[in-house]
């Protein structure tokens, strides 16, 4: 099955996000986790921000860049918020990618600090609630929306979920949403299915 690198967001490699490469997992997919915080949850979103700043973005992606040397070619990327950016720049620029699940973040294709144009052979599918602060309210939804509108759905799909919760996804966070995460998960493992070159129904 498909091959999948999945970054955490700035709470670290918490057990919510464990679960979520879990799941995959037992749906047949290799799922690589790496932990760039090593082992460290810091309590909130704010401190979270304050750790990456601490540790330093360029010496975290140089880090993000080590690993995926590691790793196969075809891969998918995936992450969640922070992480999300880091899945996504190596979707748009490392070659080889099938496909980029990106949860709770998008980087606008216009923003000044943006990876490039999207390369038209790797799908991608964008989750995130309505009402999020950072989702919604710092532009990444309405990025999404217009990307996902120019694109066409057999390149990017857009999914987003009533609420206001940011990190959802993660089972361990209070700011969790059961009913929310398992549609999203839903479309998570289609989508892996879809882009699986070794699955016969592989479109």
């Amino acid at each position: 099955m498909a091959d999948v690198v999945l970054f955490h967001h700035v709470q670290g490699l918490t057990p919510g996000v464990q679960a979520i490469a879990q799941e995959l997992e037992s749906h047949g997919h290799t799922v690589h986790t790496p932990d760039f915080f090593d082992g460290v949850h810091p309590m909130d979103i704010d401190a979270g921000i304050g750790l990456v700043t601490e540790l330093g973005e360029s010496a975290l992606t140089h880090r993000a860049i080590e690993l995926v040397d590691s790793l196969p070619a075809d891969l998918v990327y995936a992450g969640i918020s922070w992480g999300a950016v880091l899945a996504q720049r190596f979707a748009q620029q490392r070659p080889g990618a099938i496909g980029a699940i990106l949860l709770e973040g998008f980087v606008d294709l216009d923003a000044e600090w943006s990876f490039g144009p999207w390369p038209p052979s790797v799908p991608v599918q964008i989750h995130g609630m309505e009402q999020d602060p950072f989702f919604s309210g710092e532009g990444d939804l309405e990025a999404a929306r217009k990307f996902t509108a120019g694109s066409g759905a057999n390149v990017a799909e857009l999914f987003t979920y009533p609420g206001s919760a940011h990190l959802f996804t993660d089972s361990s966070l209070p700011s969790h949403d059961a009913r929310a995460f398992a549609q999203v998960m839903g479309h998570m493992t289609g989508f892996l299915a879809r882009v699986d070159p070794r699955n016969p129904q592989h479109e």
